[in-house]
């Protein structure tokens, strides 16, 4: 995970739920993302902002377009919102926890479920903290936080099976099961 700044977001071309974000990760081009947050965060404070960004994921094209990152949120199924680095945080510094060093993969296998397995323990302290299994996410010394949620999840802003949303998961399940009994009685 790396600070980005989200240079522009606008809607995406085709679809209502998505934004299409340009976000500076401190390297030689920006990336293109594509995010779920469009009925949790008005468009106007997606603009020319910093956020915290999972950079080490499979790019997947998403309604037509490719997205080669995710912005970290703190979520509930109520609300939703973009963690924050401290001030001062530039785009491409790392997110580090400490007593878990070491070289991040290139790239998730998402066969794996890398990012499955360890989501559950990415939470949001009652003082604001992020944390992986207790311990807070620093970037240069300094904590990441929420601005205002506490106590809760933190999740990648995907529609469907990653959702920042456990709603969604859940309808995204309930029709997945519904799919696959009508598949079976076609045949």
């Amino acid at each position: 995970m790396r600070v980005g700044f989200i240079r522009s977001a606008k809607q995406h071309p085709d679809a209502d739920g998505l934004y299409l974000e340009e976000i500076d990760c401190g390297e030689p081009e920006p990336r293109q993302v594509i995010s779920g947050l469009v009925k949790h965060i008005p468009l106007d404070q997606m603009q020319q902002r910093p956020c915290v960004v999972l950079c080490n994921l499979k790019p997947a094209k998403m309604r037509g377009i490719m997205s080669h990152a995710m912005v970290m949120c703190a979520s509930t199924p109520e609300k939703v919102e973009i963690l924050d680095p401290p001030s001062g945080s530039k785009p491409g510094d790392k997110v580090t926890v400490e007593g878990f060093s070491g070289t991040p993969d290139q790239q998730l296998n998402p066969k794996k479920k890398v990012f499955e397995a360890i989501q559950p323990d990415f939470l949001v302290a009652p003082e604001g903290h992020a944390l992986y299994k207790g311990v807070q996410w620093m970037i240069n010394g300094q904590f990441v936080t929420a601005p205002s949620m506490r106590g809760c999840g933190i999740k990648i802003n995907l529609p469907g099976p990653l959702s920042t949303c456990s709603i969604k998961w859940e309808i995204y399940c309930k029709y997945s099961t519904i799919y696959m009994k009508l598949k079976k009685k076609k045949k």
